[in-house]
């Protein structure tokens, strides 16, 4: 079994840099300027006539948009420092407390935010562009506020909407946060946390991972009835905010959050059904190599051939920061900086939330915290990678402000999966590359290893997540009518897989919506993912054909990510968002990588 590395041989993150701690006097003090600037901005705000049918003349733009950038800013230092505590240690009731106290504190700036776009909603864009160098700035912004404003309650239901989210969807939010962030599960003779239990789906012993297994969904078969509480809480508040609000559906509100439209989700979507066969030839492959005829859950993430290196998180940090160099200095200096100032939280531990994320920390100097739960093989390398990308991102969003900042998850997920493909593309290359002297069948073990490493990655984010789409469409739709109970949540769950997967699966995971903390926060927060993805690829086809033209081009797409629509960055580089054919174009990539996989078999 593969001994997980535990929190004292991996790093933490730093956080003394903003606050002490949650009872730090400065921090107190950042609460009360915070009351105060929030008086002041709803002050100037009346002033300004900033509301629903407000008239929207260039000076009271420039006021109000300058007021509110400012007024974010100075939100962010307490919100991101809370966020780490609670993040790392659920346990932490100081914190815990001291969040919610932000919360209530913040709430009048969310409704100043919805003041501030309905008002824009009634502006006339072409005499505001013309008279206002900071709506020109800002363009992208005011067309998105124009369009969503379309979609806002009246003003005081706006209000009470806010008001109510942190007693209904934000407290079920909260709830699954801290009741798995705190599992605890028995496993061989010790009780681990479930971040831990969960690294354990990627162990070499097939035991090991079937024991794993079945110890998650008996600990998931204990909490499911407040975790599908939490999920019928937040599913339903979505479900009426969204009718109120006139919008046809979940999945068109999560359009217009994500700034795309239906035909690109479409013309994705079309793509990745006809790639699913395929998929389907890399799972039986794969369970063919373990000796089943399908691949149960339990064997998805299995290792294959042979590492080749030793991959702890220091072997592979060093790797990191190799590789980035190889496609700029900018951006391995960047990841030495982010390693050497500890802006890493990387082991699993009681307390800790699972999964991984990127968090801005100090945007004017473009830094970020990384949370992780590291395992020790390529893909956990490739998971740093891959929220170090989230980092540059926002390392490149530094000279903007906060509302020019403001990227839609579609594009969130271009600099992440960038960086992920580099690792998984230079791990391949130099196995391939090896010196003849080695052994040819170590060599091609090795070869075999980073091949399943990136078809891992990919089927999650292809297949997997095309499942959690199907999932969750059918959740809105039951939720309409009634609560769901976690049996008939089970039930769509697996559904869902069978549809995805198709026959090459075998034991499907039922409790995969209470494992997925996405599913209790924003709606539709997964088909992003494969819109990253395939975009990434197609982008990294670009780099790969003009690798000198390219750097500055991208890292001009990535600071303009808030500045201009996934369909406008795209033609820049020539890629047509509503054409099937870019999206299989991109598929055509892993669908060439299962064809080398299958001819190993």
């Amino acid at each position: 079994m593969t001994t997980p590395q535990m929190p004292d041989s991996l790093p933490r993150w730093r956080t003394d840099d903003l606050f002490a701690s949650a009872d730090d006097p400065k921090l107190l003090s950042a609460f009360g300027a915070l009351r105060e600037a929030l008086t002041r901005l709803g002050q100037h705000f009346e002033a300004l006539g900033v509301r629903a049918a407000g008239i929207v003349t260039p000076d009271a733009y420039d006021q109000a948009t300058a007021l509110l950038n400012d007024l974010l800013r100075q939100a962010r230092p307490p919100s991101a420092f809370l966020q780490a505590l609670v993040t790392t240690d659920s346990h932490n009731d100081a914190a815990q407390a001291r969040q919610s106290e932000l919360s209530t504190l913040l709430l009048p700036l969310q409704n100043l935010s919805t003041r501030y776009k309905a008002w824009l909603g009634g502006a006339n864009l072409e005499t505001l562009l013309a008279d206002s160098e900071t709506a020109r700035q800002h363009a992208y912004s005011l067309q998105r506020a124009v369009e969503e404003a379309r979609y806002l309650l009246p003003e005081g239901e706006e209000e009470l909407a806010s008001a109510l989210h942190p007693a209904s969807g934000g407290a079920w939010n909260k709830l699954h946060g801290n009741l798995t962030s705190q599992m605890q599960v028995p496993f061989g003779g010790q009780t681990l946390p479930m971040t831990a239990i969960r690294n354990l789906a990627s162990d070499a012993d097939e035991q090991v991972r079937r024991k794993a297994y079945d110890a998650e969904l008996a600990a998931w078969k204990a909490a499911e009835v407040p975790l599908a509480a939490a999920m019928n809480g937040v599913k339903g508040e979505a479900s009426v905010l969204n009718l109120r609000r006139g919008h046809a559906s979940a999945l068109d509100a999560s359009l217009l959050i994500h700034g795309i439209d239906r035909a690109t989700l479409d013309a994705m979507t079309a793509a990745i059904k006809e790639s699913l066969p395929d998929f389907q030839a890399y799972f039986l492959s794969k369970a063919r190599r373990l000796g089943h005829q399908k691949l149960d859950w339990h064997n998805l993430l299995a290792p294959q051939g042979e590492a080749g290196r030793e991959w702890s998180y220091a072997a592979g940090a060093a790797f990191i920061e190799k590789q980035f160099r190889s496609y700029s200095d900018k951006l391995g200096d960047f990841a030495a900086r982010a390693f050497n100032e500890n802006w890493l939280d990387a082991g699993p531990r009681d307390g800790k939330r699972g999964g991984a994320f990127c968090m801005t920390w100090k945007p004017e100097v473009g830094e970020s915290r990384v949370l992780l739960n590291y395992g020790g093989t390529l893909d956990a390398v490739s998971t740093v990678a891959h929220e170090l990308g989230h980092a540059y991102h926002n390392f490149c969003l530094m000279h903007r402000t906060p509302v020019q900042s403001r990227t839609p998850m579609t594009l969130a997920e271009t600099a992440s999966i960038f960086c992920e493909t580099i690792i998984q593309e230079a791990a391949l290359s130099e196995a391939v590359g090896r010196e003849a002297g080695e052994q040819a069948a170590d060599n091609a073990a090795e070869q075999l290893y980073i091949l399943e490493t990136q078809l891992m990655g990919h089927a999650q984010v292809v297949v997997d997540i095309h499942s959690r789409f199907l999932f969750e469409q059918a959740v809105f739709a039951r939720r309409a009518e009634r609560d769901l109970s976690s049996a008939e949540l089970c039930t769509l769950m697996e559904q869902a897989q069978r549809t995805a997967y198709g026959e090459a699966l075998g034991q499907a995971h039922p409790y995969m919506w209470a494992v997925k903390p996405h599913y209790y926060s924003l709606a539709f927060y997964n088909y992003p993912y494969t819109f990253g993805l395939l975009f990434s690829l197609g982008l990294y086809a670009r780099y790969q054909a003009e690798p000198e033209t390219f750097r500055a081009a991208y890292d001009e797409l990535l600071a303009s990510t808030g500045l201009s629509s996934p369909q406008e960055l795209a033609g820049r580089f020539g890629m047509n968002l509503h054409d099937v054919g870019f999206w299989r174009s991109s598929l055509d990539v892993i669908r060439r990588q299962i064809a080398v996989y299958c001819a190993l078999d």
